[in-house]
């Protein structure tokens, strides 16, 4: 969520420090992980709210990029097979990647890294997130589909 290196670390050493000064909060109800990771996430999103660099796009924008569907539930667009991972060879597309993740919404940012990038099941992130299963897979869906189209157009095969 965060890529600059001094600032991770300085994050990861307050994830620490927090979890010393309220260890007695920990009511053991997940995993000592878990809950680190619930901690670790809260101050990368507090940084993020803090330091935005990026033109972040509402919610509601969000619907723009999302496919539509006629009345009897055809695609209006056609669908271009899109795979990330052979776009993230060249520092440039991880680039453009990355550039369009950061334009998300934080808590679509957020899923798809946790889901996509660090490779967390279902469950997990909904755990750390304190939601459902399902609210976590409609927000990966939307964030999948705003992603394809944040870079439809500037990915090239």
């Amino acid at each position: 969520m965060i890529r600059d290196e001094d600032e991770v670390r300085n994050l990861t050493q307050e994830t620490f420090l927090q979890a010393i000064q309220n260890i007695e909060s920990f009511r053991g109800e997940s995993k000592v992980s878990t809950w680190l990771c619930s901690i670790a996430i809260n101050l990368a999103r507090a940084h993020l709210r803090r330091s935005r660099r990026y033109d972040v796009m509402a919610e509601e924008d969000l619907e723009g990029l999302l496919p539509t569907f006629s009345l009897f539930g055809q695609g209006r667009e056609e669908y271009h097979e899109w795979n990330p991972e052979k776009y993230t060879e060249q520092e440039e597309r991880v680039s453009l990647i990355r550039e369009a993740l950061d334009r998300l919404p934080e808590i679509y940012k957020t899923v798809i890294v946790l889901r996509d990038l660090e490779e967390l099941n279902t469950t997990e992130v909904a755990e750390l997130l304190d939601t459902s299963e399902g609210a976590v897979r409609v927000r990966l869906h939307r964030a999948r589909m705003a992603l394809r189209k944040l870079l439809d157009g500037r990915m090239t095969d």
